[in-house]
C-alpha cells in the first residue's frame, strides 16, 4: 500500500533570533533510519521576517501503513546562502510518526529545542494528504461485422489499448480476454486506473488494436483506430460511440475497402476509486483486540522450553508479537484502549476452562491501556491460571465480531477491527472457526494468526485462504479475504519489525474491500 503523502507545514509564535528584524525560517523532514541515524527526506522553502510561516511547499514522503516511520521536523533561521544547516539557528523541532499525522486532521504540537525544553511558545501544525489521481475508467465494448480471419473458423477477437508516451512511443495499457469464434463480440466490462490508461490527460492519443487470437502466438491484425478519452466518454446508455476498424495494408490495396468491422463504446464512465489513507484521514478508527493462547500444548511457563516462558530478558514469542504489531496499529486508534483476552486455560475461581477471559480478570472492562497495558496484563496473568485446552478460535472471533456488527450498523466507514490471535497452532474447532470467519468476512474486520513454536501449521494455512476461497462446511464462501497467518519461527532471525511489516501489508487492502463491497465512501 505505497501511496505518496504530502505534507503541508505551518508554525506559529516562532522565536526571534535576529537582531532587528524577524527569523527567516525554514523547515526541514528528516525519517530514521535505524541505528540512530537521520535522513533528509525534504525541505521547504525559506520564508522572510516571519514568526507565523505558512509554508508552500509541500513535503512529500512515501508512506506503507505496515511500518512504524519515525519522522524528525526541525525548523531553522536561515541567515546564509549554504545548504547545510549547521551553521543556522534552530528554532526548535518535533519527533513524531507518520502513522500520527496521516491520522489527525491537523497535528499540531509544541516546538521543542531539545527534549523537554520548549522553544517559547511555538508550535507546529502538519496536515498530511495523499497525492494520487484516484479516478477510475470503466469502459464496456462490443463489435460487429470483424473480418473473418480463420481458415475453418471466424476469427477469436480480442482488444488491445495503447498510450501515446511524451516521446511518441505506444505503451500497452490493457488487453481483453479472447472471444473465441465470434465476429460479433461483447467483451466483458473492464475498469483501468484513469492514471495508467491516459496520464490524466483526457486528449492523450488512444491507439485501440483488434486481433485475432492465435495460441501460437502469431495473432492477426483485424484492425486499428485511434482516439482519446474525452471522444470515448461521449458514449452513454443510448448512444454508444462507434469506431471503424481499419487495417493499413487492405485500405492500401482495395479502393473499394471500407472497414474490416465496427468497434461500439458502450459506455464509458469514470469513478472514484478511495484509498486506505482516504478512509484514515475521513476519521476511519482502527480498533485492535489481542487473543492469546493458554493452552496445554505450550508447555508449563516455567520451563525454559515453553512458548510462555519469560527469558531473562523479559520476552518470549507472544510477547515479541504483541509488541511489532501492536505498535503499528496504535498510531490509528484514538483511545489507545485495547481489549486483550485469552483462551483455553483454566481460569480461577472456579477453574473453568474459558475460551474468552479477559487478561485484566475484568470481563466487563477488558481494556488495556495502550500495548504496554497488554504486556503488563499478560505478564502478571501467567502464574494465576492454569494452561489447559482445548484450542478453540471461534469464541473470541465471535466476540469480535458482535462489536463489529454494531458498528456495522451505523452505515459510515467510522470503524474497523483487528484481531491478533497469537497461537501455537493446535486448532480443535476448524469448522466453528471456518463458520466464524465466513461470517465476519461481510464485517469491518481482518484477522491475523501468528503462529509460534514449531507445530505443523497445515489448519491455519488452510483458514488464510490465499490458496482458494475459504468454505464453511456448508460450502458459503468468504465474502472477502480477511485471514492472514504469519508462522513466528520465519521471522525468528529477522529484525522486529519484518514481522509486523508481513501480518499488516494486507490489512489496507481488506479494510477498503469491506467499504468499496458495501459502497461506504470516506
Amino acid at each position: 500500500c505505497v501511496s505518496r503523502v504530502e505534507l503541508s507545514v505551518s508554525c506559529r509564535s516562532l522565536l526571534d533570533r535576529d537582531l532587528g528584524s524577524r527569523s527567516d525560517p525554514l523547515c526541514v523532514l528528516l525519517q530514521d533510519v535505524g541505528g540512530g541515524q537521520w535522513a533528509e527526506l525534504d525541505r521547504t522553502e525559506r520564508i522572510k521576517n516571519c514568526q507565523n510561516p505558512e509554508f508552500c511547499k509541500k513535503l512529500v514522503v512515501d508512506y506503507y501503513f505496515e511500518k512504524v516511520q519515525k519522522l524528525k521536523f526541525g525548523v531553522y533561521d536561515i541567515d546564509n546562502k549554504s545548504f547545510d544547516l549547521n551553521d543556522d539557528d534552530y528554532l526548535g523541532g518535533i519527533e513524531c510518526t507518520l502513522g500520527q499525522v496521516v491520522s489527525s486532521s491537523a497535528f499540531t504540537r509544541p516546538l521543542e529545542l531539545k527534549q523537554g525544553k520548549p522553544a517559547g511558545k511555538g508550535t507546529i501544525m502538519i496536515s498530511a494528504e495523499e497525492i494520487k489521481d484516484t479516478r477510475v475508467v470503466y469502459l464496456e465494448i462490443e463489435a460487429r461485422n470483424l473480418d473473418k480471419k480463420d481458415f475453418l473458423g471466424k476469427s477469436d477477437p480480442f482488444l488491445e489499448f495503447y498510450k501515446q508516451s511524451d516521446a511518441g512511443t505506444w505503451q500497452l495499457v490493457y488487453r481483453s480476454e479472447v472471444i473465441k469464434n465470434n465476429l460479433n463480440p461483447c467483451w466483458r466490462k473492464f475498469s483501468v486506473p484513469l492514471q495508467t490508461f491516459c496520464g490524466g490527460d483526457f486528449n492523450k492519443p488512444i491507439k485501440v488494436q483488434c486481433a485475432d487470437h492465435d495460441s501460437d502466438g502469431s495473432h492477426d491484425l483485424i484492425g486499428t483506430f485511434e482516439t482519446n478519452l474525452t471522444q470515448l466518454q461521449k458514449a452513454g446508455d443510448c448512444s454508444p460511440v462507434e469506431f471503424e476498424c481499419i487495417h493499413p495494408e487492405k485500405k492500401q490495396k482495395k479502393k473499394s475497402y471500407k472497414n474490416s468491422g465496427i468497434v461500439r463504446i458502450k459506455s464509458c464512465k469514470i469513478e472514484t476509486e478511495y484509498s486506505f489513507l482516504d478512509y484514515v484521514m475521513g476519521g476511519c478508527q482502527i480498533n485492535f483486540t489481542v487473543g492469546v493462547d493458554f493452552t496445554g500444548s505450550n508447555g508449563d511457563p516455567k520451563s525454559p522450553d515453553s512458548l510462555h516462558y519469560i527469558s531473562p530478558d523479559g520476552i518470549n514469542e507472544y510477547l515479541i508479537a504483541i509488541w511489532s504489531v501492536g505498535s503499528v496499529v496504535q498510531d490509528y486508534d484514538t483511545d489507545k484502549l485495547f481489549p486483550a483476552f485469552g483462551f483455553g486455560a483454566q481460569v480461577p475461581p472456579s477453574w473453568q476452562v474459558s475460551h474468552e477471559f479477559a487478561l485484566n480478570f475484568n470481563p466487563s472492562n477488558p481494556y488495556c491501556q495502550g500495548i504496554q497495558g497488554i504486556v503488563d496484563a499478560y505478564r502478571q496473568i501467567l502464574p494465576q491460571i492454569r494452561l489447559y485446552g482445548p484450542t478453540n478460535f471461534s469464541p473470541i472471533i465471535n466476540h469480535v465480531a458482535r462489536f463489529a456488527a454494531q458498528s456495522a450498523q451505523q452505515g459510515t466507514a467510522s470503524q474497523y477491527f483487528i484481531l491478533l490471535i497469537i497461537t501455537d497452532g493446535e486448532i480443535t474447532d476448524l469448522d466453528q472457526t471456518r463458520q466464524a470467519i465466513v461470517n465476519a468476512s461481510k464485517l469491518p474486520m481482518s484477522i491475523i494468526i501468528v503462529g509460534v513454536g514449531e507445530a505443523d501449521f497445515k489448519a491455519m494455512e488452510f483458514l488464510d485462504g490465499d490458496n482458494g476461497v475459504l468454505k464453511s462446511l456448508t460450502g458459503e464462501p468468504a465474502a472477502r479475504d480477511i485471514v492472514q497467518f504469519v508462522p513466528f519461527r520465519q521471522f525468528k532471525n529477522a529484525p522486529r519489525e519484518a514481522l509486523s511489516q508481513m501480518v499488516l501489508a494486507e490489512v489496507p487492502k481488506q479494510l477498503v474491500s469491506y467499504y468499496k463491497w458495501q459502497g461506504w465512501p470516506p
